[in-house]
């Protein structure tokens, strides 16, 4: 197993500052928002990899300690997330600080997912914490015919206050292999993403009324968090602040519109639909994959769609898939 480093996490400060490769071309997907909570959301195709996802969402009336703890919380992520169908911890590093995890999620009418993934936490200034998440191989976790693994996932996040305002925000970035076409992919995404959303938003308060979160006894990386290296933060600092602040105007003003990337979605959904019945189940998460901050699709109302437009074909292709 290779251990999460601080290169690591320097790497995901530079990334979520905006210092993303200017070569990538980066495509609005959503902006919504509510009284609890606003996310917007926007995608890339890098030339070498899987699709990749930057997204900030803002929860009022919280804190980052317990949008960290509710988000780390693999017990009761198990009693709101319904594609999670087990998690179990396979090591914990108390030295390095880094866990490794298993899980498995399942998608309709698609063979589960099996995530074997590492992490590590680091707590910043105030408040600030961090995690980045990677694909691994664990001898506790052979490959098994009956999953599809999962060979290829990067995932880093930023919980911290928003200045000013009894909120907090967390900025993501997150890119996976799951083995879905792109474009189906963007869509299922666009169309489930944000009822995913309100329904973390409504476990998150849930979780805030528990007396002692977190559910489990179990030594991870949250309870062994590290602490940033000195100096990290102070070289990210300036242009951070400038990004959050473009991040919640663009965010807020957007309230109640749908944007022009959902909307070229929608066109091109008739299409797609129809010819890709075995990816309807797939997402790529805004998240851990182990446990995911992020992207599940609304089944019922894609499944709508394709009962009235999915042919023989596509049928036929579903089941190849499965």
């Amino acid at each position: 197993m290779e251990t999460i480093s601080d290169p690591d996490l320097k790497a995901l400060l530079d990334d979520l500052d905006g210092k993303l490769n200017e070569n990538e071309k980066w495509e609005r997907v959503i902006e919504k928002s509510n009284d609890n909570l606003s996310y917007s959301a926007k995608c890339c195709k890098p030339k070498d990899g899987p699709l990749k996802y930057s997204s900030v969402t803002i929860f009022e009336n919280c804190c980052p300690e317990l949008l960290r703890d509710f988000y780390m919380d693999n017990d009761f992520r198990k009693q709101w997330d319904s594609t999670v169908l087990m998690h179990e911890q396979l090591q914990m590093d108390e030295t390095s600080g880094v866990e490794v995890g298993r899980t498995l999620k399942k998608f309709p009418l698609m063979t589960p997912r099996e995530y074997v993934l590492s992490w590590r936490l680091w707590e910043g200034k105030d408040k600030t914490f961090y995690c980045f998440t990677e694909e691994c191989e664990h001898p506790l976790a052979p490959r098994q015919k009956k999953y599809v693994r999962v060979t290829f996932f990067r995932s880093g996040w930023r919980i911290r206050r928003v200045p000013g305002r009894n909120a907090c925000e967390i900025s993501m970035l997150h890119q996976e292999d799951a083995g879905l076409n792109v474009e189906m992919a963007k869509l299922a995404f666009s169309k489930g993403i944000w009822s995913f959303i309100c329904k973390m938003d409504k476990a998150l308060r849930k979780y805030a009324l528990i007396n002692n979160p977190p559910s489990s006894s179990l030594v991870t990386a949250t309870t062994l968090i590290k602490k940033v290296p000195d100096g990290f933060e102070d070289m990210n600092d300036i242009v951070s602040k400038a990004v959050s602040k473009a991040n919640i105007v663009e965010t807020e003003s957007s309230c109640g519109q749908v944007s022009s990337g959902e909307k070229k979605l929608s066109r091109a959904s008739k299409k797609l639909v129809a010819k890709s019945l075995l990816l309807l189940g797939g997402v790529i998460c805004l998240s851990r994959g182990h446990s995911s901050l992020g992207a599940k699709v609304v089944v019922a109302y894609i499944l709508t769609k394709l009962n009235k437009r999915a042919d023989a074909p596509g049928a036929q292709m579903a089941n190849r898939e499965a």
